[in-house]
């Protein structure tokens, strides 16, 4: 038949009759396959995104089916599990970022059981550890439910409701909802499923306070939030953060816990193979050998691992945080600088951390002093250029000159009366510094001042520094500048002090000069002072792409 020859009407009758088709195919292989209704939903939820399968989607899937099955009171060796599986109600995943845990368990999971599964009365409580992450995926999840796609397949049995239909939750008229709320926040409403995706941020991992508070909310309020207690489900699916994050508290006690524990780190590591009660074993045989090779080649994982650091890289990468506390920064990462000179520098940098008062209770205060230069290589790194750390007052005594007196004599002689803001000023005129950092604490302020008050002409600028997170949180951030070997230091006594009060920390007695440390390599690192070589290499190559052919000296 000659397509060009039919009129408009029969080829929508073709049209229709080819969709209706496709409805019905679609019907079957989804309602059997949850890893089936991602593919074929995908164009929906990600239509910029091209869809890269790989086997572990498959294998969430196939948990996440035996999670629906048991909460619906089936028995799971009837749908083709080993016999003696028992029901699974509480779930753990421990994946790598970006292999779309929160799509899969978020958004499609509760979709599936909506229309698929034909479940459209079940109701999701789903949370993060803040809001935006939470909208975030209730907004994907309805924008997939109310597509034509969604809706021509299933609209027979699901129908948001009119009166509950927001960013935060949405209704059908079966009486199932399914709600985004972040997790210190989650009250009121109880469900069949409830999903943690990522309870806690990197920050609140590195915080004791922070990380104690969520997990006191998992262990006392998560339960309460369940319709069924004999079956209703929690899910969680998370990165690993810390030793002591949620995830640490489920597996510090497996057998009260009841938690079946799926495991997927990045790169296959044998003697941690993952095995579950429905079956699965990680089918990796080579050590190292990567988990989403098609959108997580070696290259981009090299390049992550190396901004995260040997300590994030094992727990958000590999699942297996190590002990946070002591040898973040290891003293191996400490480059040595064996040359009597220093190289050129282009900036320099002093990083202070204030406190005065000569009584034994009081801190030290100390200050270090940076350079950044280019290697051999032309890639920028920073050398720890002069470092002190004083128990002395605000302002010294200040002595006599003597008739004659140089400069250089007159600054040797003062040296033992000095003050902090004399130290500091001498310290920053020696170097010739560009900028000084200053901690905006109340002893931070009161420095400041009087170093612009009697210092003002000398040149340097000060910039006051307000963290934004605690001590130890501010020394992983920098730990991959440190692992990557970018920071140099001379072979010295002061020097040794510094690296020992790195290497030590959180554990040593003081802490002053570490911190002294953290805030400007930080402060390099934000600056864009103190790139990464990836980063180097990439902004060069996106400055080649973007240059302009040359144009000819005459015209032709």
């Amino acid at each position: 038949m000659n397509l060009m020859q039919l009129s408009r009407a029969e080829k929508l009758r073709i049209a229709a009759a080819i969709e209706e088709k496709q409805v019905r195919q679609d019907r079957r292989a989804c309602a059997e396959s949850l890893a089936t209704f991602i593919k074929r939903g995908w164009h929906v939820v990600e239509p910029g995104q091209p869809y890269a399968h790989n086997w572990h989607i498959d294998v969430l899937a196939d948990h996440l089916e035996a999670i629906f099955l048991s909460e619906c009171g089936e028995d799971l060796s009837e749908h083709g599990y080993p016999e003696d599986c028992e029901p699974i109600t509480r779930f753990l995943g421990n994946v790598p970022p970006g292999t779309m845990k929160s799509l899969l368990t978020c958004v499609f999971f509760p979709a599936w059981v909506w229309g698929p599964k034909a479940k459209p009365s079940k109701r999701f409580l789903a949370t993060s550890h803040n809001e935006r992450n939470a909208v975030r995926d209730t907004v994907k999840c309805r924008r997939l439910i109310e597509s034509r796609w969604y809706q021509r397949r299933w609209g027979d049995l699901v129908t948001l409701a009119g009166d509950q239909n927001t960013k935060t939750k949405f209704e059908n008229t079966a009486t199932g909802f399914r709600q985004g709320v972040p997790f210190k926040s989650m009250t009121g409403e109880r469900a069949d499923y409830v999903i943690l995706d990522d309870p806690m941020s990197v920050d609140d991992a590195l915080s004791d306070a922070e990380r104690e508070s969520i997990n006191l909310t998992f262990r006392e309020s998560l339960t309460t939030r369940l319709n069924n207690p004999d079956r209703s489900a929690i899910i969680v699916i998370m990165q690993r953060l810390h030793q002591d994050d949620t995830s640490g508290v489920i597996l510090s006690a497996p057998d009260q816990m009841g938690y079946e524990h799926l495991m997927l780190p990045m790169r296959f590591d044998a003697e941690r193979r993952c095995k579950t009660s429905i079956g699965f074993r990680d089918p990796r045989i080579e050590d190292g050998e990567l988990l989403f090779p098609a959108r997580f080649p070696l290259w981009v994982v090299d390049r992550d691992e190396t901004v995260l650091g040997p300590i994030a890289t094992a727990g958000q990468m590999q699942q297996s945080p190590v002990p946070r506390g002591g040898q973040i920064l290891k003293r191996e990462y400490w480059q040595l600088w064996e040359a009597e000179k220093y190289p050129a520098v282009e900036f320099i940098l002093a990083s202070l951390d204030t406190a005065y008062g000569e009584k034994e209770e009081n801190d030290f205060s100390a200050l270090t002093i940076w350079g950044i230069f280019r290697d051999k290589m032309d890639r920028p790194r920073a050398m720890l250029m002069w470092g002190w750390a004083k128990k002395c007052e605000l302002h010294g005594v200040p002595l006599e000159k003597l008739p004659g007196e140089t400069k250089a004599a007159y600054d040797k002689r003062s040296m033992p009366s000095w003050g902090l803001v004399e130290w500091v000023a001498y310290s920053c005129r020696r170097f010739r510094v560009d900028k000084l950092l200053i901690e905006a604490k109340a002893s931070g302020i009161t420095v400041a001042q009087e170093v612009r008050r009697l210092y003002s002409e000398d040149g340097w600028a000060i910039e006051m520094v307000t963290p934004k997170v605690d001590k130890v949180a501010r020394t992983h951030a920098v730990e991959p500048t440190f692992a990557a070997r970018m920071v140099y230091a001379p072979d010295s006594e002061w020097a040794e002090r510094v690296i020992e009060s790195s290497e030590v920390f959180p554990k040593g007695k003081n802490d002053d000069i570490h911190d002294t440390t953290t805030q400007a390599i930080g402060w390099l690192r934000r600056r864009g002072f103190l790139p990464m070589d990836f980063e180097v290499s990439a902004e060069l190559a996106r400055a080649m792409e973007h240059k302009s052919k040359p144009k000819p000296l005459y015209d032709t």
